[in-house]
């Protein structure tokens, strides 16, 4: 099999390329996966592509086969699906998942890919990375039946956070954004939408994750006494300023933080980041979840597709990145 392979670089801050790639063999415990799809997390992403990952956090920052490092040139990427190619007999022809950079074929441990449940569609399950992050979250947060909940934000992950809130019972949930588009959004997972002016306030739990310091702040005004903040959200180098001098003290709010890097302690005792992979597939069997993915584009296209995308010209939660079969050799 002719092992040659393309993948996404970014040169430097705001230019991207794709770059041939020469394939090792897999070695014993090793698969080689052809990719079907991959996505872009407009979030982090695109704050890499800008070159924002500050210098203090380039090593955390890492995705788990970046090549190269901050800001550039370097490979960075994490919403991968694809076709196991070669490897043990069980996994050839499978659909999996992995957390590997825009490529169009590639060569990693069996380990380090988590088989699609054939229920899901290959096409919806590059939503796992963010949805596991979600799962995290909402073992961070601990949400209760009859809680009322705000989620701020309604981009990728906040809308994947709703999503799976949507599910429990009894909870007042709305999702808030300032962009009244994204009501439609929240209407296909089932969630109740408002803009921040219109939002409900008394709440026991808000998830933010509009990366932006009005969106935090207006979290905090949510809150009922007593109440919690599960901050999501990934500032890079901003400084974000909130009024803690305000009635934070008196109202004993809590501002806490929630980063998928870590398995929740929350999590019942011996999960691991495999299991907690598995449930964010599994869940991935509900189709509303297809209203995260909110566009589409030839992998030829991502060096011009990256720059819209980073600069809100393309608007975007999920942008899918789709391989052709004729551009793998």
């Amino acid at each position: 099999m002719n092992r040659s392979a393309r993948a996404f670089w970014l040169r430097s801050p705001g230019h991207g390329e794709l770059r041939d790639v020469t394939l090792t063999e897999p070695a014993e415990g090793e698969v080689l996966v052809r990719a079907l799809y991959s996505g872009v997390s407009r979030g982090t992403e695109t704050l890499v592509f800008r070159g924002g990952v500050p210098e203090s956090q380039h090593a955390v920052m890492r995705a788990p086969f970046q090549e190269g490092g901050f800001p550039g040139p370097v490979k960075y990427g994490y919403l991968s699906v694809g076709t196991v190619e070669e490897g043990p007999a069980e996994l050839i022809g499978r659909t999996v998942f992995c957390l590997y950079p825009h490529q169009s074929r590639y060569v990693v441990p069996v380990s380090a890919v988590t088989v699609v449940p054939e229920r899901v569609p290959a096409a919806r399950a590059v939503l796992a990375g963010t949805v596991e992050t979600a799962v995290n979250a909402l073992w961070d947060a601990a949400p209760l039946i009859g809680d009322r909940i705000a989620v701020v934000g309604g981009g990728m992950v906040g809308c994947s956070v709703a999503a799976l809130l949507a599910r429990f019972p009894g909870v007042r949930l709305q999702l808030v954004d300032a962009d009244p588009a994204r009501a439609k959004t929240a209407e296909a997972l089932g969630v109740d939408f408002a803009t921040p002016d219109a939002a409900l306030g008394d709440c026991d739990l808000v998830v933010h994750a509009s990366a932006t310091e009005a969106g935090l702040t207006g979290a905090l005004r949510l809150l009922a006494p007593e109440g919690t903040v599960v901050e999501l959200s990934w500032y890079g180098d901003r400084r974000v300023a909130l009024p803690l001098g305000e009635a934070f003290h008196s109202r004993r709010l809590t501002l806490r933080s929630s980063q998928v890097g870590t398995v929740s302690p929350a999590a019942r005792a011996g999960r691991d980041y495999a299991d907690r992979m598995a449930l964010a597939l599994d869940l991935l069997a509900d189709p509303a979840l297809d209203a995260l993915i909110t566009g589409e584009s030839a992998f030829e296209q991502l060096p011009d597709v990256m720059p819209q995308l980073a600069s809100g010209e393309i608007p975007a939660l999920c942008h899918r990145i789709r391989y052709a079969e004729t551009g793998l050799t």
